[in-house]
This record gives structure tokens, C-alpha cells and sequence, in this order.
């Protein structure tokens, strides 16, 4: 499964990624995806959506880094991105606190949808710990391999690329900040937007203005954090 797709790979991170599709750990996933296919256990998102987010964001291309923790478990909702829905899927909680903090902080009206693909194609990782899950099972594909994978996709951003943004959002989204080096990059934290937790500390972080800035003193175009209700 994993394997037939790592050609699929963008080529850049490909060039980063390519030796874990062969580690030890990656074809315990492979098998261990296979054997859920096998049962016929509905599994997110679609498999040819299982790296969109590299895909979508080339490895040279990449400027922020937005850290979500496994797919949505719903039906239609999880394609391979972090915290994105395609339009007109319901918007699911924490990404309506997302757009509730990038109106309070930019201005910017909130969209009618959730895609965010628009935002990977200028350069925001939307990357997930885990990149699979099944049906209606929040967190069932965790610690079965991913996570050593994505790791090692922020280690790679770490070493071979200079000042992207990472926001971390929750505690487990932080845990992962031992992986950035912040005299290399900007790391911003905050409380997770989930709804239980938006209220202490997320919702005001202003993370969105301050990337922007950031990126500005790099030289770097900003992000465009608007969503065109026709995406």
C-alpha cells in the first residue's frame, strides 16, 4: 500500500523521505494498513490522498508548519491535510476557531468552507502526526508507525531548510518542538482550538499576524490566510 505510493511522493521530499519506506518500522505499517484493507475496515483519508499534504506542499516550498494529531474519522471529511474539510463539508470545530482567531487577529471575514488547500499551495504544511485512521475511531492508527515517519519529516525540515514557522498548537502538537531548532526557525505555541481548549490561550494568540511578520523579515511573501468561497 505505502510502498506503490511512495512514488507518488513529491519529489523533493521523496529525496528526503525515501530510505524510511524501507526501515523495519514502515513495512510493519505497510503491513499493517494491508491487513486493515484486508478486513474491510474503512479507513481515512482515501489512499490516494494519504500524502496530500506533502503533495500539495513541496519540500522547497514549505515556509509554515501547522501540526494536527490524526485525520478526521467522518465520512468525507479527512483529505490529507491538517485540520482541512473539502468544501461542503461541515466545518468541523477547531478549524471554526481557526477562522474565528484569523478574523479577530487579520480581519479577514470567515469563509463559507473548510478546504485550506489554498493555503498548502503557498507554502503551509498541513501535516498530521498519524496520516490514516479508521472509521468513526479517533487515534486507532497511532503508534503503529506514522509518527516516526512525520517525525522525521519535521527533522528533515529542521536541518535542511531556515526560517520556516511552526505553530503548535495543544500539548501534543508542542511535544514535537524538541524536533526544531529555534535559532534556525520561529516557533509559536498556543492552547489547541478545539473547543475545550480555544478559550485559554488560543483564541488571541495572534499566530497568524505573527507569521506574517516573520516571513516578511525573511523576505518572504506573506501568507495569504483568505479563503476564496469559490476554493
Amino acid at each position: 500500500m505505502l510502498h506503490s505510493n511512495n512514488t507518488l511522493v513529491e519529489p523533493g521530499w521523496l529525496a528526503q523521505l525515501e530510505d524510511e519506506f524501507q526501515r523495519p518500522y514502515m513495512r510493519q505499517l505497510n503491513d499493517f494498513l494491508n491487513a486493515q484493507k484486508q478486513a474491510d475496515t474503512v479507513m481515512y483519508p482515501p489512499e490516494s490522498d494519504i500524502f496530500n499534504a506533502f503533495n500539495s506542499t513541496p519540500f522547497s516550498a514549505v515556509k509554515v508548519v501547522i501540526l494536527g494529531q490524526d485525520p478526521y474519522h467522518g465520512p468525507g471529511q479527512a483529505h490529507g491535510l491538517s485540520f482541512s474539510v473539502p468544501a461542503g463539508v461541515r466545518v468541523p470545530p477547531s478549524l471554526q476557531n481557526i477562522f474565528k482567531e484569523i478574523e479577530r487577529d487579520l480581519g479577514i471575514a470567515r469563509p463559507g468552507h473548510g478546504n485550506l488547500q489554498a493555503w498548502a499551495e503557498q507554502g503551509v504544511l498541513l501535516l498530521n502526526a498519524t496520516l490514516t485512521v479508521a472509521e468513526a475511531s479517533a487515534g486507532s492508527h497511532q503508534k503503529c508507525g506514522w509518527e516516526v515517519f512525520t517525525d522525521r519529516a519535521i527533522e528533515q525540515l529542521n536541518a535542511n531548510r531556515e526560517g520556516l514557522v511552526f505553530l503548535l498548537w495543544g500539548s501534543y502538537a508542542q511535544k514535537k518542538g524538541r524536533l526544531i531548532d529555534r535559532y534556525k526557525h520561529r516557533v509559536l505555541t498556543s492552547a489547541h482550538p478545539s473547543p475545550l481548549s480555544a478559550y485559554r490561550g488560543f483564541l488571541g494568540n495572534n499566530h497568524f499576524s505573527q507569521t506574517n511578520a516573520y516571513l516578511q523579515q525573511q523576505g518572504l511573501t506573506p501568507i495569504q490566510w483568505a479563503l476564496a468561497d469559490s476554493d
